[in-house]
């Protein structure tokens, strides 16, 4: 699995693992809902499983607390979980990894392929225009 650090302005740099598939699913949830249950992320997850699922989200819910994604609550009585960790600090950490793997640490050549293969959207490049425009 792969990992890669995530440096903040003045703040050193934080390591931030790579997500198993299932993992991600759930960390999905929590950062669309905020907070949540171990049993609404089952139903949610496996709506139609012909079996229980319970130790399965269980299991997930631990392994990312262990990485310290997920923050378990029990003040209500029961568990309620929610996200320690951004989607964007998540999605930052995971583009930095990409670019250190394929471009030696570059972003530029993948945004110059994003906007050369028109996945961007006139919004999300004049949003990139400003973004520049306030760092320059």
């Amino acid at each position: 699995m792969q990992s890669c650090c995530l440096p903040s302005k003045g703040i050193p740099a934080v390591t931030i693992p790579a997500l198993p598939n299932a993992e991600l699913a759930v960390m999905e949830l929590l950062w669309r809902k905020g907070r949540i249950t171990a049993r609404q992320i089952r139903e949610r997850l496996y709506p139609d499983a012909s079996k229980p699922q319970h130790g399965t989200v269980q299991r997930l819910l631990q392994r990312l607390a262990s990485k310290g994604f997920v923050i378990r609550n029990r003040d209500l009585g029961i568990s309620v979980f929610s996200p320690a960790i951004g989607r964007d600090a998540y999605a930052s950490a995971q583009l930095e990894s990409l670019a250190n793997r394929l471009t030696q640490g570059s972003l530029v050549p993948m945004i110059t392929r994003l906007v050369a293969d028109n996945k961007l959207s006139h919004a999300e490049i004049e949003k990139l225009h400003r973004i520049l425009e306030e760092e320059i």
